[in-house]
């Protein structure tokens, strides 16, 4: 039997419609061949740093760089200028200014997020939260997106580990969005969305995840796509430069086995990683909190999800959470 539930943080509704699992091509992984831990024609392997555009930051690791960011050699905006608008009517334009930034996870090519130390990972997030400290506090700046793609299927064009951080002069209408949900629900009712939001997750307990520290897992009631897991500050931060130094360790422990849950469970599908956040200067709208978002690669939009704006996902829930709690209990033991 198919459901329809709505997510209180969009207010946008997902069929949830499990025998849709049983179509042919439901999932379809294209494993990427083995990659070896140093490519000599990659441009993000080390020795190779003259083929990037200028470092704007690094974590050193003694002799070496453990964590590199560098300017996108194919920017969606960039430039200086003013960022104002023109035209009118029906046909504003503005010019495309704005930041666009890689951050490479690792001098191994062939390193990855569910297999890397939980210091290296630790390492990622804070250059995700440094960098986002940076571009947010920029006056031209609406709002900064920080996401990784991994795979073919979830726009990744090199190999080797990276993710990206775009600072945009407008606010996107999905960062809008959350924000004014939040904002609207705090005003009528007087209490905060996320805190809400968690402890109903916890009360109900069949979708959470793991906890770690201030940070819980969960897949979302209304999950727009299978197995998607969200992990979020159990105390209300609406923006990501809000992420203190002591909780890193607990984040990107609960990130690596998150991913490590969602590559067990789907035969190592490609994803992407978002954080989602409060628009740039807005870090005194305490009725929102930041969180971020993995998404598997599992589904494809097609004509219905595209004429409607809905999703539908095919696996529930809390299916979907049971089956990765037991894989990673399943993993600790083996």
């Amino acid at each position: 039997m198919s459901t329809l539930r709505q997510d209180p943080t969009t207010r946008a509704w997902t069929i949830v419609a499990p025998r849709r699992a049983a179509r042919p091509h439901f999932a379809v992984i294209v494993r990427a061949p083995d990659q070896p831990e140093h490519d000599p024609n990659c441009p993000f392997c080390p020795g190779n740093e003259s083929m990037t555009p200028p470092e704007v930051h690094r974590i050193s690791n003694g002799a070496g760089w453990h964590v590199r960011v560098v300017g996108n050699l194919y920017p969606a905006l960039g430039g200086d200028g003013a960022a104002d608008g023109n035209g009118s009517g029906l046909f504003r334009e503005r010019p495309g200014v704005g930041t666009h930034e890689v951050i490479i996870e690792s001098p191994r090519h062939n390193a990855r997020l569910d297999e890397m130390s939980v210091e290296d990972v630790g390492a990622v997030l804070l250059a995700w939260r440094e960098r986002y400290r940076d571009l947010e506090g920029r006056e031209e700046t609406g709002a900064v997106v920080v996401f990784k793609n991994a795979g073919p299927m979830a726009g990744t064009s090199l190999n080797h580990p990276h993710s990206q951080v775009v600072a945009t002069p407008v606010i996107p209408p999905e960062v809008l969005r959350r924000f004014e949900v939040a904002k609207d629900y705090f005003e009528g009712t007087g209490r905060r969305l996320y805190d809400d939001l968690i402890l109903s997750e916890r009360t109900a307990g069949e979708r959470v995840l793991e906890e770690r520290g201030t940070f819980v897992a969960f897949v979302p009631f209304a999950a727009p796509g299978p197995f998607e897991t969200w992990i979020a500050p159990t105390a209300p931060q609406p923006s990501f430069a809000q992420l203190r130094d002591p909780d890193i360790p607990d984040l990107a422990w609960l990130l690596k086995r998150t991913l490590r849950a969602v590559r067990l469970t789907n035969d190592d599908p490609d994803f992407n990683v978002v954080v989602a956040s409060a628009p740039a200067g807005q870090e005194a709208g305490s009725w929102f909190s930041w969180h971020i978002k993995v998404l598997p690669r599992l589904t494809t939009a097609a004509g219905f999800e595209l004429g409607s704006g809905m999703s539908i996902n095919p696996v529930p829930p809390e299916t979907a959470a049971s089956e990765m709690r037991e894989v990673l209990r399943e993993d600790a033991l083996a």
